[in-house]
């Protein structure tokens, strides 16, 4: 097992809602060799019904599925408030590129298209879990703070005062983004290439709604912290800084 795998993989499920059985036997396989414990679902009612009866720690979602499409699964998986922040790799179609556009709007964290390297999928899971379950706390990594504030890169947590603030992968990166340049207004085209990952044709063609959506979870998480998330009407968004006296 990789040092990657080993720091992201010790109790980490991943639940893999695939209807070819030989891609989620594929998926299953690699996962499960890069130390994962591997739950499978050939259908979207199956994988809602897995997440219900035993959260995992990560779903790879394919998004055409067979009654339930991916899309639909999303979004009750995200309407859910006991899984609205579980991690969502999406599995998108290469042919048709508006799948993984959908798929960013509607909340996943994160995309592969298919046909894709077992390398670059086992990448991708390490890289969504260790983000969104972290290191300990104040591992070494460079620390952003704002007020009661802190955000840690290195560990991917974030804290207001002694309490954590529970983010997904992608809210975590659109405040990273934020208090990365505290003051300065980043448009949405900014924060969807920072935040979600994507290049700039891909960011121009996703719809604001997707950065709103995600900034007003955001700034319901950080409470009385997120009324710095400031709106700037016409451009984007910027994190104001807290003045402090020591």
């Amino acid at each position: 097992m990789t040092p990657e795998a080993i720091r992201s993989a010790p109790g980490s499920r991943v639940l893999v809602i695939e209807d070819e059985p030989d891609i989620g036997a594929l998926i299953a396989y690699q996962l499960t060799k890069a130390g994962y414990r591997v739950e499978t679902a050939a259908d979207g009612s199956s994988g809602l019904s897995a997440i219900r009866r035993a959260p995992p720690d990560l779903v790879v979602l394919d998004l055409m599925l067979p009654g339930l499409s991916g899309l639909e699964v999303l979004e009750k998986i995200r309407e859910d408030p006991e899984s609205q922040g579980l991690p969502v790799l999406i599995l998108t179609a290469k042919r048709d590129p508006q799948d993984r556009i959908h798929g960013l709007e509607h909340g996943a964290d994160d995309y592969l298209v298919k046909p894709f390297s077992p390398r670059e999928l086992v990448l991708r899971v390490q890289a969504i879990l260790r983000r969104s379950q972290g290191l300990p706390f104040a591992s070494g990594g460079a620390v952003l703070r704002n007020g009661a504030l802190v955000l840690d890169v290195g560990s991917a947590r974030v804290k207001c005062g002694e309490v954590e603030i529970q983010l997904t992968p992608t809210e975590f990166r659109l405040l990273q983004a934020l208090l990365e340049q505290p003051g300065r207004t980043l448009s949405r085209t900014q924060l969807l290439q920072r935040a979600w990952e994507v290049d700039g044709t891909v960011a121009e063609r996703l719809q604001t709604r997707t950065v709103d959506m995600h900034v007003r979870r955001l700034r319901t998480k950080l409470g009385p912290e997120g009324e710095a998330l400031e709106t700037v009407r016409g451009f984007g968004y910027r994190f104001n800084p807290t003045d402090e006296v020591d």
